[in-house]
């Protein structure tokens, strides 16, 4: 049974959590203000189809929190705690800086506005018999060299 004091603090809660007022609240869920207002005067209980309307615009929102106090409010509060504590334990980690020369420079992809790319899937093959008067007509569009710090180099024939 949900015992409706704790409820209505718990949707109190939810209301200062979002900065919303009560009508604005009804709003986005959906539902009539006269219905949040007996309901947060204690003179009405939530339906099932009031909670599943919380649940549904407030992701954050744990349905036994809501209903019994179980869990915890915003729903991802703890993931979001456990990833900021690896962070926080990485970072205090004695981590060797890079020196300058290892680092990538920002522009490091800016040539490639002006090249062709042709992805390895869409080459074409050709055929290794001419006919004695057929003229190959395939030609070098751009060469591009890759180097191991990232840094490349395009060439474009005459």
């Amino acid at each position: 049974m949900v015992n409706i004091e704790d409820f209505i603090k718990r949707l109190e809660i939810i209301l200062d959590y979002y900065n919303l007022n009560a009508s604005s609240f009804a709003d986005k869920i959906g539902v009539q203000r006269s219905s949040l207002s007996h309901l947060l005067s204690g003179r009405n209980k939530p339906s099932l189809d009031f909670i599943l309307k919380i649940l549904d615009v407030f992701p954050d929102v744990d349905l036994y929190w809501i209903l019994n106090g179980k869990g915890t409010f915003p729903k991802n509060a703890e993931e979001f705690k456990a990833k900021e504590k690896i962070i926080n334990q990485v970072s205090e980690q004695n981590i060797p800086a890079l020196a300058s020369d290892q680092i990538i420079p920002e522009n490091l992809f800016s040539e490639l506005k002006n090249t062709v790319l042709i992805p390895a899937l869409e080459t074409k093959k050709s055929d290794p018999i001419n006919s004695p008067g057929e003229a190959v007509a395939s030609e070098i569009d751009t060469i591009v060299i890759f180097y191991k710090n990232g840094s490349f180099k395009s060439y474009v024939p005459n």
